[in-house]
């Protein structure tokens, strides 16, 4: 059975794609993104496979 390790992290607005990108580059996957504690901030959710 697969088995997942998830994080959530800050995604500033003006910052989102680079943000993105550097996760994705270490194998996260988005998950979701939902609003954070400011209206220029939200949060992410990503989950990648465990190794």
């Amino acid at each position: 059975m697969q088995k997942w390790e998830y994080m959530t992290a800050p995604l500033l607005i003006h910052a989102t794609k680079q943000i993105l990108d550097n996760f994705g580059s270490d194998g996260w996957e988005l998950v979701t993104v939902i609003p954070g504690p400011n209206p220029e901030q939200l949060v992410a959710y990503f989950k990648r496979a465990k190794q």
